[in-house]
């Protein structure tokens, strides 16, 4: 129908309705995705749901006793690897923070025809393995390299043993090794958001900042960080939040002394074949994440995620 027939139409009182077929393409074209949802996500944790209260052995079969009591011993069991990875995750994720801003302003404001060479710089450990690059760390951390003896030589060690994260002059099997390698697995997850953030703020806003005789800092706190606040959200979840459930970082740079609690899921999983005990701190460090997340993002203030 033409726009002219339209017109006539819509004088004459005549309405055409979409059709069923119309109306249902939108729900057609989101079926993939709820699909996916439903096979790789829900029904794989209903599974993990009905394993953890489960009984039984690997050579007896186990079975749905509906035995709650498998959450509160696992996690009065294992609660200390609870404190020691939301401790690691958010100690990585304010280091992420603090390297990443800069970096992300730089991008953002004073790259110029540099900033898809720095971007690219950025994503470039995303093109080796994720245990590569933690497996790197153990060589650029070793107790004879230039690294620690450098940190021995300036001092650096003595405040981090102080700290409790090093143990004498060994950076390997300690704390400090564990959320290095945090940190540095996961910047680019938050550098990327903050850049995103940045990227969208309006110079000239900086430029009316400075003809009211605010200061560069003023201008940052007043205007930058404010509207940058999406980003530090959005870049601070995606950090913490695979952080928390990280295992490989302190399998491979830590002790035992240093383990997170998602050592201990894939323990329970592949070693011991607890599977209730597995599913259950699973749950539990969901659940631990989702609260911590959305008391984090109640206070941060904004909802506008990046």
């Amino acid at each position: 129908m033409t726009a002219t027939a339209t017109a006539a139409a819509a004088e004459a009182g005549v309405v055409h309705k979409p059709s069923l077929r119309r109306k249902l393409v939108p729900y057609w074209l989101l079926l993939p995705g709820i699909l996916w949802l439903l096979v790789f996500f829900a029904l794989p944790l209903v599974y993990q749901a009905s394993t953890s209260v489960q009984t039984g052995s690997l050579e007896e079969g186990f079975k749905v006793t509906w035995h709650f009591p498998t959450y509160w011993d696992a996690l009065t069991e294992y609660w200390p690897h609870f404190v020691r990875s939301m401790l690691y995750a958010g100690t990585a994720t304010i280091l992420c923070l603090l390297l990443g801003y800069p970096l992300a302003y730089l991008i953002a404001f004073k790259a110029g025809r540099w900033r898809n060479l720095i971007l690219v710089l950025v994503i470039a450990p995303f093109f080796t393995s994720f245990l590569i690059r933690t497996l790197a760390w153990k060589t650029i951390l070793a107790d004879s390299g230039p690294v620690v003896e450098t940190l021995n030589t300036i001092g650096f060690l003595d405040i981090t043993n102080w700290l409790g994260m090093t143990d004498g002059s060994r950076v390997l099997a300690t704390p400090l090794a564990v959320v290095t390698g945090l940190t540095y697995n996961f910047l680019p997850f938050m550098i990327l958001p903050l850049y995103t953030s940045l990227e969208r703020i309006d110079t000239r806003l900086h430029e009316a900042a400075g003809d009211l005789y605010a200061r560069p800092s003023t201008a940052f706190r007043k205007v930058t960080f404010p509207l940058s606040m999406p980003g530090v959200v959005s870049g601070t979840m995606l950090t913490f939040i695979p952080a928390s459930g990280d295992y490989i970082n302190a399998e491979l740079l830590g002790s035992t002394d240093t383990k997170m609690v998602g050592n201990v899921i894939q323990s329970q999983f592949l070693r011991v074949l607890d599977y209730p005990t597995a599913a259950a701190l699973s749950f539990i460090l969901m659940a631990v994440v989702l609260i911590v997340v959305t008391i984090y993002i109640r206070r941060a203030g904004t909802e506008d995620l990046v």
